[in-house]
């Protein structure tokens, strides 16, 4: 991971972006992190795991819910309900 200042990324933005293209470039600016500058690639990754994940938290409260008797029918009940 490479670590640039706000400035260094103002002036050499190009850079940054072909800098980016081989790993992630953080920008900071008075010391502290501001963003990640990452490639294409690397967000479609990132996005395709955070979909995965999150599909898969879905299927584990789904199954538990199930096994507790939680049906269609009584999801939509309480999804109805103003409670």
């Amino acid at each position: 991971m490479r670590y640039i200042s706000a400035t260094e990324a103002k002036q050499n933005f190009a850079a940054a972006l072909d800098a980016a293209q081989h790993g992630p470039v953080v920008i900071r600016r008075q010391s502290r992190d501001q963003a990640v500058l990452i490639s294409p690639q690397e967000y479609a990754r990132l996005r395709g795991v955070a979909v995965a994940d999150f599909e898969a938290f879905c299927n584990r409260v789904g199954e538990k819910a199930a096994k507790r008797g939680l049906t269609e029918r009584k999801l939509a009940a309480l999804l109805r309900s103003d409670a």
